[in-house]
């Protein structure tokens, strides 16, 4: 550990010239394209993950790889020295190797939340015959299913966002014929309608994953998502804010808070984790999964519903 930590620390520019060449490629990115400023941000735990031996995504790595210059030199450089130190250690820090005992402080929550939607996804996808992702941006479960998985996967998000993930797909050589796009913004039109005249089966049991999304809509775009899953042995999986992210002003919340408002995304629901179960069960659902992050006060968490 402790060479490996001498590797990062020689490596440490590299690091932040590539996170500051990353942050801003992202946000151009955003502005040239239409899409939104944070699908590719969530990119950052699964290509780590995966350069780490932790976590296999090669449809990830091969899209990052015909993305602007600018973004993928800035991802590069931003993990080289994590990734770089582990080559020459086999070290793997703590972050990358959740869930891990104790409880995991609110830094930890992006690559957290990777590996807590895989494990829900593969735990009930025998159990399921539709897959939806919702507000998928760049996610990339339904390329990397396992061998003889049967199931019908729809990806649901904005027209410009998907414009540029089909094209980084194509460009990419990733095969997309299984999955069906639906263009759709979860506060302006009918995403649901326009999920069933797209092929989806509202009454037969689905897996709803809804990653990273929750905190930029409002509560009522949120209320009204979680209702329309209905079908009995339906599961949505979900991560969200509590109120100490909207409202605190300790330096990560603010900071956070700040960061969401200049790429003109901000955190708009937030729910504490003693209200998750009520809130769910005024949507029809029942909790069966839920874990926090941080403690004293509790910033986040992950929870898994059925219906």
């Amino acid at each position: 550990m402790i060479v490996f930590r001498l590797i990062q620390v020689v490596l440490s520019p590299l690091a932040v010239i590539g996170s500051s060449v990353w942050g801003l490629s992202l946000i151009r990115q955003a502005r040239r394209t239409g899409s939104s400023a944070t699908v590719l941000a969530s990119c950052y735990p699964r290509w780590i993950l995966h350069h780490l031996r932790q976590r296999w995504d090669a449809p990830c790595v091969r899209m990052m790889k015909v993305l602007p210059t600018p973004v993928r030199l800035g991802l590069r450089y931003g993990t080289m020295p994590t990734i770089v130190a582990h080559a020459v250690t086999g070290y793997v820090p703590k972050p990358y190797r959740y869930p891990y005992q104790g409880q995991p402080p609110m830094i930890h929550q992006p690559v957290a939340r990777t590996t807590f939607h895989d494990q829900a996804l593969a735990r009930h996808l025998p159990e399921v015959e539709q897959l939806v992702v919702l507000g998928a941006g760049f996610d990339t479960r339904s390329y990397r299913l396992p061998p003889g998985a049967v199931v019908r996967c729809f990806e649901i998000d904005t027209p410009g966002t998907q414009r540029v993930k089909r094209e980084a797909l194509a460009k990419a050589g990733v095969e997309a014929g299984h999955v069906t796009f639906v263009p759709a913004n979860f506060e302006e039109e009918d995403w649901f309608g326009r999920l069933v005249e797209a092929g989806f089966d509202p009454g037969r049991p689905a897996y709803f994953l809804w990653e990273s999304v929750t905190m930029y809509l409002d509560r009522k775009a949120v209320e009204q998502t979680l209702r329309r899953m209905s079908a009995p042995g339906s599961v949505v999986a979900f991560d969200y804010f509590t109120t100490v992210i909207l409202h605190s002003n300790d330096p990560y919340s603010a900071y956070a808070r700040w960061a969401a408002d200049r790429i003109k995304e901000p955190f708009r629901f937030g729910i504490d984790q003693g209200d998750v179960p009520g809130f769910l069960e005024s949507c029809g659902l029942r909790v069966e999964e839920q874990r926090s992050f941080n403690q004293d006060p509790v910033m986040a968490g992950f929870v898994t519903a059925t219906v």
